[in-house]
Order: structure tokens, then C-alpha cells, then sequence
């Protein structure tokens, strides 16, 4: 409890890019807040907006993305 909190190394705050999972759309500068991630089979996926919203009904059911 009275340990202080680790601050991030500053090498490793370099925002890597990131590619929608759907359409292969790049975020060069990492995931944009209104990108969507999922964890599926252990592995983290981000969704781009377009992709998100023409899915949304499958993504709030919690349905894997094989499966859209």
C-alpha cells in the first residue's frame, strides 16, 4: 500500500501501430479512443470505428468475430 507506483519507461511509450482486426485499416500512432478492443482466444483485436458500428449488435452480444 505505501509503495510508490512504477513509472513508465519512456523507450517503451513509442505508440505502436495498430490494424483493425475486419478491414486491415492502420492507426500509426496506436489505437485511437474510439477503436473498440476484444479479447478473443487470449489474444487482444481492435475494431475501427466503421467496423465497430456495422457490428455492434454482435460485439454488445459478446459473440466472437468469426462469427460476424
Amino acid at each position: 500500500m505505501d509503495q510508490p507506483t512504477p513509472q513508465p519507461d519512456p523507450s517503451e511509450s513509442e505508440a505502436q501501430p495498430v490494424v483493425c482486426a475486419r478491414c486491415g485499416k492502420e492507426s500509426p500512432g496506436g489505437a485511437p479512443p474510439t477503436w473498440t478492443c476484444s479479447v478473443e482466444n487470449g489474444t487482444r483485436e481492435y475494431f475501427c470505428v466503421e467496423c465497430a458500428r456495422a457490428n455492434l449488435r454482435s460485439i454488445e452480444g459478446r459473440l466472437d468475430s468469426s462469427w460476424w
